[in-house]
């Protein structure tokens, strides 16, 4: 029996991975939606969470459930949850890959043909039907993710400002961007993939009781995933608005998308570069326990505001009603666990 070297698919620039790997999705997705995938068409009010209403629904209900629900969970005993846990951050790893590779399939491609600014400033570049239907996976996988923050709550962990956060913001985002037809949404959607294939991935084997050194890096990885973003966010929007209101300053051209899509996108992913960095300092650059305050106290407060438990308004109400009785405490509470993040 022989083995002919010339029948295997060998990558190239229009085959980056060798075999066809659209075709394949494109059959999945008809199993399971009943049309194939190159059938999708993204229609704002008729696609499921394609509404602004929609979407504020979703956020909505997510905030009551996870903080409702860890208002419930103080009177019961925390749940374990490690085989549902590793089963969700397995699923998670396996999606954020088929998604990047799909997207990379599509973008390597333009990306050597017609160059970067095509890719993010032209619509037949960073928006065709096959990356809108990626695009929209995207979106209903942050979803998905919402049952991180589920998973905290069911297991008495602290609910932090950055996670609670950032997991709504991100959702919003890709639905801004959805809406807003930006072309340049695939250089900050497939970081992210890349960078949860990586974290996720780290959570499943933490689940497996097996010790990750590595785990700080997932955080460089994401700040350095943020400065791209932005850097790329900046420039397209930059470009959009001096082509468009400043023709006589420098530009190379107009950019693909809607207005409101791009202050979204700047504000949300500053946000979440600022947020990451201080999560790096105080995790990683512990300063030295002298007992003394700062001097940089400005830092300090953005660490302080990133890391510190979303207050409980029930707690709050009970604290304020004990000192208009005329309680008094003593300032001193029991001992506080930190959680493990990554």
């Amino acid at each position: 029996m022989s083995f002919d070297l010339k029948h295997i698919p060998l990558p190239t620039i229009d085959r980056p991975f060798g075999i066809e790997l659209w075709p394949i999705f494109n059959k999945a997705f008809e199993a399971v939606r009943g049309y194939p995938a190159e059938d999708f068409r993204f229609v704002n009010g008729e696609t499921p969470m394609s509404t602004f209403s929609e979407t504020a629904i979703a956020l909505v209900t997510y905030y009551v459930v996870i903080f409702g629900g860890r208002e419930v969970m103080k009177k019961l005993p925390a749940f374990k949850l490690n085989f549902l846990f590793m089963v969700h951050n397995f699923i998670l790893t396996a999606v954020s890959g088929i998604l990047l590779v799909l997207f990379l399939e599509q973008l390597i491609p333009t990306l050597y043909h017609h160059g970067v600014f095509y890719a993010i400033c032209d619509h037949n570049g960073g928006w065709t039907q096959p990356l809108v239907v990626l695009y929209y996976l995207n979106y209903l996988n942050k979803y998905l993710e919402f049952i991180d923050t589920v998973f905290l709550v069911l297991k008495k962990k602290p609910l932090t400002f950055l996670h609670t956060y950032h997991h709504g913001a991100t959702a919003l985002l890709c639905w801004t961007q959805l809406i807003g037809l930006t072309s340049v949404s695939w250089v900050p959607i497939t970081l992210n993939l890349a960078v949860h294939v990586v974290m996720y991935w780290y959570y499943f084997q933490s689940a497996r009781g097996i010790r990750i050194w590595w785990k700080k890096y997932i955080t460089i990885f994401q700040i350095i995933q943020f400065v791209i973003d932005l850097f790329f966010i900046y420039f397209a929007s930059y470009t959009y608005f001096s082509s468009t209101y400043f023709p006589w300053a420098p530009n190379m051209g107009t950019c693909a998308g809607e207005e409101f899509a791009a202050f979204a996108g700047m504000g949300i992913l500053t946000s979440y570069l600022v947020l990451f960095i201080s999560f790096y300092l105080v995790t990683y650059k512990k300063a030295a326990k002298t007992g003394r305050p700062r001097s940089n106290t400005g830092r300090q407060a953005l660490i302080d505001m990133k890391d510190a438990e979303v207050p409980s308004p029930i707690a709050a109400g009970r604290k304020a009603q004990a000192s208009s009785n005329g309680a008094t405490t003593t300032g001193r509470q029991g001992p506080v666990t930190r959680s493990r993040k990554a």
